[in-house]
């Protein structure tokens, strides 16, 4: 693994929100000795399989997997991902997480901490989900808008075959690999997440996959 490379990773079906993603990613300040790389996979079957096909290709130590509707705008958003990651226990950083999940395993029927620039067709707000303790705080699950690693475990696409369910399957195989997943301090948002409106055609059936999977503990 080349230790100085940070590669962004992204499954994309709209060019336009794929540009836009890489024009921040663009701007971001990347620390000396460090490089910065960029995939896009087109036509995945799902995400977890899109994001093991990108893993598979790609040297770089850490990787952020993002969609394709989230700009990051810290343009220090590089140091900060790494200095959280100087401590070798802490294998996963997102920008929203959940403390311990509810019994439904449904993400936002349960208290959260985080903090991002929430759009939707009608407006954008700075959205204080909840605060956090100390520089970052351990969590259960985060969010998948956007999720950083510095350590390469297999995505569960032998499960999550669809579009739903795969971050909070993630965060799970992370802990139980004996790594933190966690959440950093934000004085103010990290990202600008496009949410637009939410699909549930396929989220209560992988729901119940992995409710079948983990043992909430």
């Amino acid at each position: 693994m080349d230790e100085g490379k940070v590669c962004f990773i992204m499954c994309v079906n709209d060019s336009q929100y794929e540009a836009e993603a890489a024009y921040y990613i663009s701007r971001l300040l990347v620390p000396e000795g460090y490089s910065i790389d960029l995939l896009s996979v087109w036509d995945a079957s799902g995400m977890a399989a899109g994001y093991n096909e990108a893993m598979s290709v790609s040297d770089a130590k850490y990787k952020v997997y993002l969609h394709q509707d989230t700009m990051i705008i810290e343009k220090d958003f590089i140091t900060r991902m790494l200095n959280i990651f100087r401590d070798p226990s802490v294998g996963m950083m997102g920008m929203v997480g959940s403390v311990s999940l509810p019994e439904d395993c449904i993400m936002w029927h349960g208290d959260r901490i985080g903090r991002l620039y929430c759009c939707n067709v009608t407006h954008m707000d700075d959205w204080l989900v909840g605060a956090v303790s100390g520089e970052y705080q351990e969590v259960k699950a985060i969010d998948g808008f956007l999720m950083a690693t510095q350590y390469d475990i297999p995505w569960r696409e032998d499960v999550f075959n669809k579009w739903d369910f795969y971050d909070v399957s993630q965060s799970f195989e992370f802990r139980n690999a004996g790594y933190k997943v966690v959440v950093p301090d934000m004085k103010t948002p990290w990202c600008i997440h496009d949410a637009g409106f939410m699909n549930l055609d396929n989220y209560y059936g992988e729901r119940d996959k992995f409710m079948g999977l983990y043992a909430l503990s």
